[in-house]
């Protein structure tokens, strides 16, 4: 049953939430990437923004252990408490006329310490409260409600930061954020997962423990080859994919297409678009019978029409090449997500998650040489040095882990499990 995951009351307010939440920062992500590009007009300080939104990343496994300890409803209510705060400072400061791009950073650097654990968070609850045989709906519903918000999000902050401008169009942000913040208070706490074996932990205790289930958590992902590949793949498309549709999205709409905000917004909406109709296909067809293997040729197509959308001439055949690159990149994160969620097993299921959403701080380097790059060579032979990289690696990946990538036998999650982007 393609909706069964919504029988569980706790989903039902998750999923909405989560959804919130999502569109939230797509807007925020287009309304303040559109206001550096406009006010400094530097493709390098555009990325130096983008990557402060994940400085967090390396955080991530201890978000993931404190999960397991105090509970995910608790810190997902502080971490969707701080995004609103956040964004209700910007919102004066720009209704106040003193809004600086220096502000932007700043307060983006903050946000950037929490906003990229929050999708840990949303995989431990998930995985608590979804029975094993509806993981794979749950999964695609999850992704289809986070591609969902990114169509919308890119759409509604294109379209309130040109017609209202900043400070309004920080209101309607700040008030998902308080809408989002109200639905999650109504998802099931969850106790802390025990550790077996050990002793009843004083308070004082936590700290010494947590470190300890840190380290498990990434011995266990070193020892373990699959985990151990997917790691090394999720970096890589950090690393040399997403920076090409995410903090680059604004320079290439600037100043390769020559559009304005509304035009930026139709490329994100499209790379969305696309991801959200691989999640449907993926709720509609149950998922591959090898994950492993449609995450390996999805990223290879991925990466290819990435080379091609580093070329194209203009806005009419950027669309449709995001499109499809959008589809493909789902279909291969969710497969991997599923291969991750088969292989951690029910101890280890948060921590590794944390260690997966280390590789997102890929993305920071990626940004960060991306705008160094572009200003050297160009934009078009840049994306050309990263899609062969990412292609090459890909490759070898693939060859390196063969016996447990491509030749494993399809598994799916017999334990409760988790959900990540």
């Amino acid at each position: 049953m393609l909706l069964a995951a919504f029988r569980v009351r706790s989903f039902r307010f998750q999923w909405p939430a989560d959804l919130l939440t999502q569109c939230a920062f797509e807007m925020e992500t287009l309304i303040l990437g559109w206001y550096v590009m406009v006010n400094t007009g530097s493709v390098l300080l555009l990325t130096a923004f983008g990557s402060l939104q994940f400085l967090g990343t390396l955080a991530a496994p201890m978000f993931g252990v404190l999960g397991d300890a105090l509970g995910g409803r608790v810190m997902l209510c502080a971490m969707r408490s701080v995004y609103a705060v956040l964004a209700a400072l910007l919102m004066v400061l720009a209704l106040a006329g003193v809004l600086t791009p220096m502000w932007v950073f700043v307060i983006a650097g903050m946000v950037g310490i929490v906003r990229p654990n929050d999708q840990v968070l949303r995989n431990s609850l998930i995985g608590e409260t979804i029975p094993p045989d509806d993981l794979i709906g749950a999964l695609g519903l999850s992704r289809a409600s986070v591609d969902s918000a990114r169509v919308a999000g890119a759409l509604t902050g294109a379209g309130l930061s040109t017609i209202l401008g900043i400070g309004y169009a920080y209101v309607v942000v700040t008030s998902v954020y308080l809408a989002s913040l109200a639905l999650t208070f109504g998802i099931s706490g969850s106790r802390p997962m025990p550790d077996p074996g050990a002793a009843p932990r004083r308070t004082t205790a936590l700290r010494t423990s947590s470190w300890r289930d840190l380290k498990d958590g990434l011995v266990h992902v070193l020892t373990t080859p699959t985990l151990l590949a997917l790691m090394w793949l999720a970096f890589l498309v950090n690393l040399t994919a997403y920076p090409v549709t995410s903090g680059l999205l604004p320079y290439v709409a600037r100043s390769v297409y020559r559009v304005d905000a509304t035009g930026l917004g139709w490329l994100a909406a499209s790379f969305s678009l696309g991801g959200l109709l691989g999640s449907m296909i993926t709720v509609m067809t149950g998922g591959p019978r090898r994950p492993e293997r449609s995450m390996l040729v999805n990223t290879v197509i991925w990466y290819a029409l990435l080379f091609g959308f580093g070329h194209v001439p203009g806005m009419t055949a950027a669309v449709p090449t995001l499109l499809l690159a959008g589809l493909v990149q789902s279909m291969a994160m969710i497969s991997m997500t599923g291969t991750l969620l088969a292989v951690a097993g029910d101890r280890f299921r948060a921590r590794v998650m944390g260690v997966r959403m280390l590789a997102v701080y890929g993305m920071t380097v990626g940004l960060i040489g991306s705008g160094a790059l572009i200003e050297r060579v160009g934009y078009s032979l840049t994306i050309s040095a990263f899609c062969t990289v990412g292609l090459l690696f890909t490759l070898i990946i693939g060859i390196r882990w063969r016996d447990s990538m491509w030749q494993r036998k399809p598994a799916l999650p017999t334990a409760p499990p988790s959900i990540a982007s």
